[in-house]
This record gives structure tokens, sequence and C-alpha cells, in this order.
């Protein structure tokens, strides 16, 4: 049996670790540099503050096609890969947030028309 090397283990280990602090980074200087804007567009007088909605409902819908596109891939994948085993789970939960998300969104438009 082939058992790869110490360093590609190594490797394959610390992936997840260098996306997680890239994100975030990103995610920091994003806000940051966001906030920066605002402070300076104030100062000058030209700051008018865009009251935007964030639609739940859409976002809920299309991060839950998604997860569910991507759970399901994955599900499908790892069981002709290895059978049932516990690295099924790795895309069940994705596929059962998706389904749910999607059930939100189903039953809010539901629950919404009804009370029109």
């Amino acid at each position: 049996m082939n058992t790869p090397s110490t360093a590609v283990q190594v490797i394959i280990a610390v992936i997840p670790i260098v996306g997680i602090v890239l994100g975030s980074a990103v995610i920091f200087f994003y806000l940051f540099w966001s906030y920066r804007m605002k402070m300076l567009l104030i100062e000058k007088g030209s700051y008018h503050r865009l009251i935007e909605r964030f639609d739940l409902e859409t976002f809920s819908l299309l991060t839950g096609l998604v997860l569910t596109g991507v759970g399901g891939s994955m599900v499908l994948f790892f069981y002709l890969k290895e059978g049932i085993s516990y690295s099924l789970l790795g895309g069940l939960v994705p596929f059962a947030v998706g389904l749910s998300l999607v059930a939100y969104y189903i039953i809010k438009m539901a629950t919404d028309k009804r009370a029109k």
C-alpha cells in the first residue's frame, strides 16, 4: 500500500489553514477600507447613506441551491469512492444545510403569499 510522503501530508494539512488566514485578511481589509472611505466621505460632507435592504429570501435560495449541489456532489463522490462510511458526512452536512435553506425559502414564500 502506498502511503503519501510526510511532506505531502504537511502541505495538505496547511492548505485549509492558509485559506482561512487569507480569507480573514481579505475580509478585514475590505471592512477597514470601507470604514475609511465612509469616514473620508463624511468629513468631506458628500456621504449619502444608501439604505439597502438585505434580501434574505434570495440569499437563502441561492446559498441553498449552491450548498445542495456541492453537498450532493460530495455525497455521490464519497459514496462511490468509499461506500457508506464516516467520510460521507463531509457531503451530507452541506447537503442538509442547503436543503434547509431551500425549505426556508419555500416556507417563507408560502407564508408571504398567504398573508397577502
